[in-house]
This record gives structure tokens, C-alpha cells and sequence, in this order.
């Protein structure tokens, strides 16, 4: 009887094992958001490399930078990739949310780019320049009209700095200088003598730094780490399997190759 029992039991054993071995891995979901142009381009190639890990993408599209923290920060979505560091430090502060950077994926260059003043030389006194009014993207647009020559900021401004355009210290052509949403810049390029476009945007509307922009921020300097765009998750998160595999597939080779081949320069891979 006990050896009845004991085959039983074994027999029991090898069919609950043999069940599990031929289940198939359950596929786990990880919801971001993002920009779409190119942060939802990028991520559709690291999709590719997620499902091969046993993990499901969903992009969430994005044209502010505002919910992607918020829904990120309440836990709706488990990730974003839009924004680079300056820019979350000044959102969390802002805001009370709790966001971190799990790691630096690409860098766009900040361009000044013609509207009705076909060039920097011919700028004119009290020519209309449009920047994006968010604090970090601010100081950055004044930072890159101070590289050309056109203004002069106070004595201590610089890439972690919050500036706006009472910073400004010298402004020998009175120009006058917009702030606006930075989503708008593009939209309104024909209405102004120059634009000082984020990169995501720029793309969105066939602009690229590289080849159409009368003057791109100096990569050779900080700016490419200062404003590296990040993969940001809520705090705590940062080593979830799934988030780590999403970093892993974000800076893998596929991820590199593509950025190279699509945006020619304006868009730079930093891993």
C-alpha cells in the first residue's frame, strides 16, 4: 500500500512539473510616456528588444511636459522618457512629485532657427526671438543666444541655473525676447525673426539642428550630459526587473543604430 501510495505521489509530481514546463512565460506589461517625436520613434525599436526578454511596450503619447511626470509620479504609467535632468529637478521641486532618472538615453541640440531674419548677422534692433518659457529650457535658449553674441546674461547664470529674461544683463539690439510653450516655438517660426527650439519639437516639424539651425548649442562642452533626455521612473522603482530590462533595451545596439541612421545629428546617442 505505502508503495502504491509513494508511485502516486511520484506520478502526481512529474504531471504538476511537466504542466509547468509547458506553460509558456506570461508576458508582463510596462506602460511609458513619452514624446512623440523622437522619444516614441526611439522606443519603438527598444520595444523590439523588450519582447524578446518576455516584456510588452505600451507607448503612451504625449505633446506637453507636464502629465508624463504626473502620471509617472501617481503611478498610472510605470515610466517617461521626454525630459532631460535639469528639467525634472525643477518639475519635482515645483511640484511635490518624486521622479528619477534610471538612466541617460540620447541628446537633442538646442537650435536657433530663421523665421523672418534669414540669418545672425542681419538681425535687426528690436528683432522679436521666441524661447520656451519652462525655467530649464529657458536658461538653456539664453544661454545659447549668449553663445552667439546676441545678449549678455548676469555674472553666475549657467546650465543649472533657473533664468529667465530679467537675467538678462546686456541686450545691446533691444531685442525682444518671447517666452512662450515650448510646444508653440515651431508653430509660430514665420511670425518672429528667430526661434530657439527644443530638439523634440524641432523634428516634429522637419527641423533639424544639424542641418537647418543658424547655431546649435557647443556639444564639446556639458551641455550634452546637462541635458541628456533620461528614462525617468517613480521613486523606488528604479531597480524593478521590468525597468531595468527597459533601460537595458534602451541603450542597447539596435537602439544606437537607429538614432544614428534616422536623425542625422539631431539626435546623439550618449551610451
Amino acid at each position: 500500500m505505502k508503495k502504491k501510495l509513494s508511485l502516486i505521489l511520484a506520478l502526481l509530481l512529474v504531471l504538476a512539473l511537466l504542466a509547468a514546463c509547458g506553460k509558456s512565460k506570461e508576458t508582463v506589461k510596462i506602460r511609458i510616456a513619452a514624446s512623440p517625436t523622437p522619444h516614441a520613434e526611439i522606443l519603438a525599436i527598444a520595444k523590439e528588444e523588450l519582447a524578446k526578454e518576455g516584456y510588452e511596450l505600451e507607448i503612451l503619447e504625449y505633446d506637453d511636459y507636464v502629465q508624463p511626470n504626473l502620471v509617472v509620479d501617481s503611478g498610472e504609467v510605470d515610466a517617461n522618457y521626454f525630459q532631460h535632468t535639469p528639467y525634472l529637478t525643477s518639475f519635482n521641486a515645483d511640484n511635490g512629485t518624486k521622479v528619477v532618472s534610471v538612466g541617460l538615453i540620447h541628446y537633442e541640440p538646442f537650435g536657433i532657427y530663421a523665421g523672418k531674419t534669414a540669418s545672425l548677422d542681419a538681425v535687426a534692433d528690436g528683432a522679436e526671438i521666441i524661447i520656451p518659457n519652462d525655467g530649464s529650457n529657458e536658461t538653456r535658449a539664453l544661454l545659447l543666444l549668449q553663445q552667439e553674441g546676441l545678449i549678455k546674461l548676469a555674472e553666475g547664470i549657467d546650465a543649472s541655473s533657473n533664468a529667465t529674461i530679467y537675467d538678462i544683463a546686456e541686450n545691446p539690439k533691444n531685442l525682444k525676447i518671447t517666452e512662450m510653450d515650448a510646444a508653440q516655438l515651431a508653430r509660430s517660426l514665420q511670425d518672429v525673426d528667430l526661434a530657439v527650439i527644443n530638439g523634440n519639437y524641432a523634428l516634429a516639424a522637419g527641423l533639424n539642428a544639424s542641418t537647418n539651425a543658424l547655431a546649435v548649442e557647443d556639444a564639446s562642452g556639458d551641455a550634452a550630459q546637462t541635458y541628456a533626455n533620461l528614462l525617468g521612473v517613480k521613486a523606488g522603482h528604479e531597480k524593478d526587473p521590468g525597468i531595468q530590462a527597459l533601460v537595458k533595451a534602451l541603450q542597447s545596439d539596435a537602439v544606437r543604430d537607429f538614432i544614428n541612421k534616422t536623425y542625422n545629428g539631431a539626435v546623439v546617442p550618449i551610451f
